[in-house]
C-alpha cells in the first residue's frame, strides 16, 4: 500500500521560509512524477510544483522564484522549499505521487498525502 507522509508545515510570518518534506513508501515500482499541490479555504486544489524522475520541474507561474522543488529518488522523498512567504500562500499543502500500473504502462495510480497546514501571518 503506497503511503505519502508529509512534514514541515506550520505557522510563519510573511517573508519567512518553510520546508515541506514528503516521504513515499510502499510501491514496488519507481515513482513517476512527484509534486505538491495546495488548497486554500473555499478554493480548488491546484498545482504548486512537480518534478519528474529525471529532475525536470514544473511550477505554477506565480510561484516561480520563491518555491523550489527537489527529490531524492533513492529515498523516495520530495521536498518543497518555500521562501518569501506571503499570506496568500496560506493553504493545506498536499504531496502527490504517481505510480505506473506496470513498468511499461502509461497508466498511473495517483496518490495523495494527508496534507499539511501552512499558515503565513501578515
Amino acid at each position: 500500500q503506497v503511503q505519502l507522509v508529509e512534514s514541515g508545515g506550520g505557522l510563519v510570518q510573511a517573508g519567512g521560509s518553510l520546508t515541506l518534506s514528503c516521504a513515499a513508501s510502499g510501491s514496488i515500482f519507481s515513482f513517476n512524477d512527484m509534486g505538491w499541490y495546495r488548497q486554500a479555504p473555499g478554493k480548488q486544489r491546484g498545482l504548486v510544483a512537480k518534478i519528474t524522475q529525471r529532475g525536470s520541474t514544473t511550477y505554477t507561474d506565480s510561484l516561480k522564484g520563491r518555491f523550489t522543488i527537489s527529490r531524492d529518488n533513492a529515498k523516495n522523498t520530495v521536498t518543497l522549499q518555500m521562501n518569501s512567504l506571503k499570506p496568500e500562500d496560506t493553504a493545506v499543502y498536499y504531496c502527490n505521487a504517481k505510480v505506473p500500473v506496470s513498468p511499461r504502462s502509461s497508466t498511473e495510480y495517483n496518490y495523495w498525502g494527508q496534507g499539511t497546514q501552512v499558515t503565513v501571518s501578515s
